[in-house]
């Protein structure tokens, strides 16, 4: 990964952990998303919006992939990034095969409901034609940190 990719990446985990505690402040678990163009600018941006709504469907990615196909006027994403502070789960990562986008940059692993390299890898799954690259590890630790306050502070 070129530095140019790390800061665009680093830049647009600030964007989608700003998002994750919006939500936590909120009171749904917090994960923030933001979808890049080729270009690296924001066309969509999401954080999870589960209790808000009252959607089970509205997961951080899910808002955000919404948000970038109405912004480019087309549900193909081909050459957009999904920058998401948590690994997308299954649904999320069939929403990334259905836009076409070609790549994932992940903040913290999900290893109970993970689906792009912990519990599943349905992005890389060659019996579905998957090749999406996942970048993981992105703001790793302080994405995981934003995960567990708001959990502890739960209990």
């Amino acid at each position: 990964m070129s530095s140019l990719q790390d800061d665009a990446y680093g830049t647009a985990m600030d964007a989608a952990l700003s998002l994750a505690r919006e939500a936590a402040a909120q009171g749904d678990v917090p994960v923030g998303a933001v979808v890049l163009d080729e270009t690296g600018a924001v066309i969509g941006v999401g954080r999870n919006r589960r209790e808000a709504d009252a959607d089970p469907s509205a997961h951080a990615e899910i808002l955000a992939l919404r948000e970038a196909a109405a912004s480019r006027g087309s549900w193909r994403l081909d050459g957009c990034t999904l920058v998401v502070t948590l690994e997308p789960c299954l649904m999320c990562a069939g929403a990334v095969l259905q836009s076409r986008v070609p790549r994932v940059v992940l903040g913290a692993w999900d290893e109970k409901a993970g689906a792009t390299g912990s519990q599943w890898d349905v992005v890389r799954d060659a019996r579905v034609g998957a090749k999406v690259e996942v970048v993981a590890g992105v703001r790793g630790d302080e994405c995981a940190d934003v995960l567990r306050d708001f959990f502890e502070s739960r209990r």
